[in-house]
């Protein structure tokens, strides 16, 4: 009887410990990716948002700055061959069916060959290739992904690598 009560006072205790450690990490992990998106960032432009005005892959013409006065625009710089994409464009995707998104490809071939990936993921999100890496020398692009929230021609918010599905929508929320 006395190995099953000090058997049953360990169980919450090693709990407590591992959900300790848990959020210790979480935490760390947090504050790690915070810096490191401050670090990134630090070389893109902040406050008003330089002019971005194009047309997609799709052939839909799109102006940021004018699109970002009726609601925040998520823009996301990515790339086919971007491994921490695969993790992304996902979130993206389920994004741009409620929020304004706009993507921009960066060094992932013709209009085609990225029509191509898209179609061949099921991704729906407009798209500006960025053939000539102009538009991420303008924004100082160095990281894929990183995602850009405009609000009324501001930028609110830069991430960079790998964001979650709730680490977007807080973005968008408080932007």
């Amino acid at each position: 009887m006395e190995a099953k009560e000090t058997e049953n006072k360990t169980r919450p205790s090693r709990l407590k410990k591992w959900s300790k450690e848990l959020i210790s990490i979480v935490i760390l992990m947090t504050l790690v990716s915070m810096a490191l998106d401050w670090y990134r960032s630090t070389s893109m432009p902040s406050g008003e948002a330089p002019s971005l005005k194009a047309m997609t892959i799709q052939g839909l013409p799109v102006d940021i700055i004018q699109q970002s006065q009726e609601k925040p625009v998520v823009l996301y710089f990515w790339a086919t061959w971007c491994g921490a994409c695969k993790f992304v464009s996902p979130t993206i995707n389920w994004f741009a069916t409620d929020h304004q998104v706009l993507s921009i490809a960066l060094s992932s071939g013709t209009n085609e060959r990225v029509q191509q990936y898209m179609a061949a993921k099921e991704y729906d999100f407009p798209v500006i290739n960025d053939t000539t890496g102009l538009i991420s020398r303008q924004w100082n692009i160095s990281v894929t992904p990183t995602v850009v929230i405009i609000n009324k021609g501001q930028i609110e918010s830069i991430s960079t690598g790998i964001i979650t599905p709730i680490g977007l929508w807080l973005r968008i929320l408080f932007a």
